[in-house]
Order: C-alpha cells, then structure tokens, then sequence
C-alpha cells in the first residue's frame, strides 16, 4: 500500500454539534482501508481530541491532514487560533484555559493534549500566541493487531 492522504477542514468555534464528524470520518476510512483495529482506535482519539479543541480555540477552525503509510498513521493538526501561552501547564492532565460556559457544557476538562499524546507513539506540538499551533502525532501501525 502506498501513501494516501486524509485531509479535512474542521469546524469553527463553538459549532459543538458537528465535534466528532471529521474524525468519524476518518475512522471509516481507516477501517475501509484494512488498517488494524488499535491502531483506528488510538488515531480517532487523536482526531476528535483535535476537533473539540479546535471548536474550543480557533475562530475559524482548522486542518487535519491524516498520512497513511504501511508503517504508521501521521496526523497533521494546524489552525490559527490564539496560540497555548504555556504549552507545559497545557499538557498536565486537568490544565484547562476553557471558559465557564465551556465547563457548563460539559466540555474543557483538560485531558485534550494529554490524551493526544498518550495515543501517540510520536507527539509534537508547538505553539505561537497570536498565531496558532501546529500538532504532529504519529501511531505505529503494530500488524499483529489486524482486524
């Protein structure tokens, strides 16, 4: 198999209903293309983490790129939002910079970045206030998990 790419522009701020779409989507996908059952399962977690925090954050959304190689799913995140101010405090579990109204929605908990990066083999993300933030997460595909 060779690479295919996934791209998809994601929601904007605030549009929870349609949280969840793109990285459905990109589960469908997957499993149409034979990829392993875990390996689907840790990408739509990255997916829709990326999503929330994008309806969350940015004004008008974001991309998500999804490479799928024979040994290893990358998924590019980008948008321009307002940028992580402290990336370290970010990625503790439970840090969350969401409003009140956000938590009153039952959204904000601050797991996010953290289950982002417990899903990924390989995370990386940097972050420019007024600018945006870039995220690059990449899960070995492990074939002995094949569906």
């Amino acid at each position: 198999m060779g690479k295919e790419v996934l791209s998809f522009s994601v929601i904007k701020r605030g549009d929870f209903d349609d949280v969840g779409v793109v990285s459905t989507e990109i589960k469908r996908k997957l499993e149409e293309m034979g990829v392993e059952r875990e390996t689907v399962k840790k990408v739509s977690v990255i997916c829709f983490e990326a999503e929330m925090n994008l309806a969350l954050y940015t004004e008008r959304g974001g991309n998500i790129h999804v490479v799928v190689d024979s040994d290893k799913v990358d998924i590019y995140v980008e948008d321009d939002g307002p940028g992580i101010e402290d990336l370290d405090k970010a990625m503790q579990p439970g840090y969350s910079t969401a409003p009140l109204w956000v938590h009153e929605m039952g959204f904000g908990a601050g797991m996010g970045l953290p289950n982002m990066k417990r899903n990924s083999d390989v995370f990386e993300i940097s972050s420019e206030m007024g600018k945006g933030t870039k995220i690059h997460s990449v899960v070995f595909r492990r074939k002995e998990d094949a569906a």
